[in-house]
């Protein structure tokens, strides 16, 4: 097992979910201020279900001897259009799922973080499946129907 190259990639997702995980929060209460709820709530709660995963690779990345760094996150625009913004978070999602199968091949000699990433894997995957669901129903049902399931 190499350790080094553990906590780098532990750390590159600490950094990235972190970023992502406080757009989701900030994309959530947008879409409660504009009346969508539901939409608001799953954005919000995803965004508490990413830093319970920071958390993990934190843990990991301090059980293994490294040091844990807040790296800073990048502006990034919010998208006032939620199916714009679900859009948006899918292209972000499928080159992210794809990046975790690459990493898991790279560690899968050291079965506790690729069991991390497995079940990270797992978590992202829903939320892939999500997105491309909200989509195909959205085109199948119209936007301002999609729209009022997510009052």
């Amino acid at each position: 097992m190499d350790a080094k190259k553990t906590i780098e990639t532990l750390q590159f997702f600490v950094t990235g979910l972190t970023e992502g995980a406080l757009v989701h929060k900030l994309q959530g209460q947008l879409f409660k201020s504009q009346g969508f709820g539901k939409l608001g709530d799953k954005y919000v709660n995803h965004f508490t279900e990413e830093m319970e995963w920071v958390e993990k690779f934190a843990d990991r990345i301090l059980d293994l001897g490294g040091e844990v760094k807040f790296e800073g996150a990048k502006a990034r625009d919010l998208v006032a259009d939620p199916v714009e913004y679900i859009k948006a978070d899918l292209a972000i999602q499928q080159p992210g799922v794809e990046l975790l199968y690459k990493c898991m091949a790279e560690l899968r000699d050291d079965p506790t973080t690729y069991d991390i990433l497995k079940a990270y894997l797992a978590d992202e995957e829903e939320d892939l499946y999500w997105s491309q669901g909200a989509l195909e129903l959205i085109e199948k049902i119209g936007k301002q129907n999609w729209l009022f399931t997510q009052i």
